[in-house]
């Protein structure tokens, strides 16, 4: 079996080509896969097959590093479309490309950078989705150890509590994250970001993700972040997002526009897995 290891802004995955009809790789495998001593080493798996929509360069699902499947994965698209560029399967900058949720505009920026469509966030309570019964607000409330813990909500595909912060490297990333993902609020878990607003044009960003933990980025996770600031009005409609592993720049026009993510992708290296089965 042979894959690309590629990253974005630190987000790291697996990519393996599957347009010849070889089956979706097994939850065992991609936890081998994932695995940084015993594996390969990544967040998620990424699968490239042929295309779902007529007019798209091919389509991906995501594969979290325990073997849950994922709806979308922002630094994900990233590097599908880099890696689909390279392929030479992508004719010229623009191109549009399917998740598991969607199809998306993607565009090569030059170099490694790329902008992809993420799509209209979904802030109503089933699209999330949250608890059934739970009324959409733009905050919710949620008692870990004794401490209320207040946060956003948002669908970018995948659904994500936002906390904002005063000091994103103090948060409690390790303990909160995990309570909250493991609360019956989040019937389908959630990844959870903490933003701290530098700027009306800046955050500091840190997502504990589901399915993999704490991340060095996590792309929809930032426009997760973006959107529930903008929507407050704590920042502007086009902001760069800081989180470990490098810079993203989010861009939301308006409440019913899409947000777009621009950012880095890198090829880190090509292997061959022969004597691994799905």
């Amino acid at each position: 079996m042979r894959f690309s290891k590629m990253h974005g802004a630190g987000n790291d995955f697996v990519v393996i080509d599957l347009r010849d009809g070889s089956p979706a790789p097994s939850a065992d495998l991609c936890r081998l896969l994932g695995d940084r001593r015993m594996g390969v080493g990544c967040d998620q798996i990424l699968t490239i097959a042929p295309p779902h929509a007529q007019g798209s360069v091919a389509s991906y699902d995501i594969w979290n590093s325990d073997g849950s499947p994922s709806g979308q994965c922002g630094n994900g698209a990233r590097c599908v479309a880099a890696w689909l560029v390279r392929d030479g399967a992508a004719q010229g900058d623009r191109f549009r490309i399917d998740s598991p949720v969607a199809t998306h505009d993607a565009e090569h920026l030059g170099g490694d950078q790329y902008r992809v469509n993420m799509g209209v966030p979904g802030f109503a309570a089933q699209t999330v989705p949250l608890k059934s019964g739970t009324v959409e607000s733009d905050q919710y409330t949620l008692c870990v150890d004794g401490e209320d813990i207040a946060f956003g909500a948002v669908s970018m595909g995948n659904p994500h509590a936002v906390i904002e912060v005063d000091d994103v490297r103090a948060a409690d990333v390790g303990h909160i994250g995990p309570a909250l993902q493991a609360s019956e609020m989040f019937p389908q878990s959630a990844n959870i970001g903490f933003a701290q607003v530098l700027a009306p044009d800046l955050i500091r960003l840190r997502v504990y993700e589901r399915g993999a933990g704490e991340t060095l980025a996590c792309g929809s996770g930032a426009c997760a972040a973006a959107a529930v600031l903008m929507r407050r009005g704590r920042i502007g409609r086009e902001v760069t997002v800081e989180l470990p592993g490098g810079m993203l720049r989010i861009a939301w026009p308006d409440n019913a526009s899409a947000v777009t993510m621009a950012g880095p992708t890198a090829f880190v290296f090509e292997g061959e897995l022969p004597h691994i089965r799905g």
